[in-house]
Parts: structure tokens; sequence; C-alpha cells
């Protein structure tokens, strides 16, 4: 039976605490959420699978030498996914 660890929560007020969850909660807001109304559940899941597509496989992120999410762990370790 796997162990499941427990849960933690952030302080009330203290977002620095959980700072990648923030960002990501920015970038989706911005990226989807502000730029759209939505007519129904089903239509807000299908624009942001495209979103979710185009950031990890096309967008270019600085963090990363301006090259895709998906593409970093093959370009800057290509051995790592060889090594078990």
């Amino acid at each position: 039976m796997p162990v499941k660890p427990p849960l933690q929560f952030i302080q009330r007020g203290k977002p620095t605490q959980n700072a990648y969850i923030e960002r990501f909660n920015r970038t989706y807001r911005r990226g989807v959420l502000d730029c759209y109304v939505f007519n129904s559940p089903a239509e807000v899941r299908a624009i942001t699978e495209d979103w979710l597509e185009h950031y990890n496989h096309r967008r270019r992120h600085e963090s990363l030498g301006r090259i895709p999410s998906k593409s970093y762990p093959v370009t800057k370790s290509p051995n790592r996914l060889l090594k078990k």
C-alpha cells in the first residue's frame, strides 16, 4: 500500500511559501482566464488543453535559454533519459 505524505498548507497571506504554484496561477490567469468568455466547463477544458500544449511544447522559456520546456531535458542532458 502506498504511503501518503501528510498535507501541509501555507499560511494565509503568505503566497511566497508556494511561489511555484502562485507563478503558474498568474500565468494561467493571464494566458487563459483573462482572455476568454467561457460558455461551459468543457470549453474551459478545451482551451486549457490547447494553452498547455503551446506552453509546454512550443513557447520559448527565457529561464531555460529560450527553448520549450519539453525540449529542455533532452537538449541539456540527453543521457539522463537513458539512466535508471
